[in-house]
């Protein structure tokens, strides 16, 4: 029953789609939460990174080193078990929303940073120069612009964040994962390995793809937008 071809397996997968479109809906809602959550993670601090105040680029420097540098497993586990023991349980995918949104926050806060000091430094001093106080320039100077920079890597953390929904199979979650999981090893549908897991991949494949496809694909448009720049002003 285990092999691609048999069509028993197949027709079990069918059977039980429901299990699979509730896997990969619980994957969609954490995801777009955990998204969200990462985002305003990585404004938050990536901006606290560049504030040039001592104090909060201490701070911001500690999480994203700590966070980047501990596995997510580790903390997904550390999250759920530690309120669970202390009776303050949040459930399996409020969990990965808030461990899949704050280990991508560390991330997307590099990925903030990066860009805003990518900004050319004049941009700030005209911005003060006009009177500008910090949040005004940041939200109407230099984070618009900083947008086209960090596009590209930001949909790769996202991609990244998705696949790491995954991790919610180690606390026994409702992901794609963990019931693809409980579907090809359950006593009336144990045994479609190969169907129920290629149908799995094939999901996440689908959400991730385009995604992929769509960072390359702005990279490649800026790369040339700004060769056509260069070579107009050389002209």
């Amino acid at each position: 029953m285990s092999g691609f071809f048999s069509i028993r397996a197949w027709d079990k997968v069918w059977t039980y789609r429901e299990t699979f479109l509730l896997g990969l809906w619980n994957t969609v809602k954490t995801s777009l939460f955990a998204i969200l959550l990462a985002i305003l993670l990585g404004i938050v601090f990536g901006l606290m990174a560049t504030s040039g105040k001592k104090v909060l680029k201490a701070i911001a420097r500690v999480y994203i080193e700590v966070i980047q540098n501990t596995p997510i497993l580790l903390q997904c586990c550390f999250l759920y078990y530690a309120l669970a023991f202390s009776g303050h349980s949040i459930g399996i995918i409020a969990t990965g929303v808030v461990a899949l949104g704050v280990y991508t926050g560390a991330y997307m806060a590099e990925v903030f940073r990066s860009g805003i000091e990518a900004i050319p430094k004049g941009q700030f001093e005209a911005a003060q120069s006009q009177g500008f106080k910090y949040v005004e320039k940041m939200y109407y100077i230099i984070l618009p612009q900083t947008l086209k920079i960090i596009l590209p890597p930001a949909v790769n953390q996202v991609v990244n964040l998705i696949k790491n929904t995954s991790c919610l199979y180690i606390i026994g979650g409702a992901d794609l994962i963990s019931l693809t999981y409980s579907f090809v090893t359950g006593e009336n549908t144990g045994g479609s390995y190969a169907p129920g897991y290629i149908v799995s991949g094939l999901f996440f494949f689908l959400i991730c793809y385009p995604l992929s496809k769509f960072a390359g694909s702005w990279e490649a448009y800026l790369k040339k937008k700004d060769r056509r720049i260069v070579a107009v002003k050389e002209a």
